[in-house]
């Protein structure tokens, strides 16, 4: 059989590639989701990934979902 490279775009991805390897469809020959590639910090590589307006967005939700679990029910 062949190898092929393959860009992960997502989480999601791993979960399928995972999948097919316990069905025996292919086999994860190099896993460098736990390798950084080049040495650099993850908050340096993906500094600047989102928007100030998305961050903003999320500080927001988070802080919702924070008060939410706080409350008596």
């Amino acid at each position: 059989m062949g190898t092929a490279v393959i860009e992960i775009q997502n989480d999601v991805a791993y979960g399928f590639l995972h999948q097919l390897e316990r069905m025996n469809v292919l086999r994860i020959v190099n896993n460098q989701r736990t390798q950084n590639v080049d040495g650099q910090k993850l908050s340096k590589r993906f500094a600047g990934a989102l928007s100030s307006e998305r961050v903003d967005e999320l500080q927001k939700e988070l802080n919702q979902m924070r008060e939410e679990w706080d409350r008596n029910i």
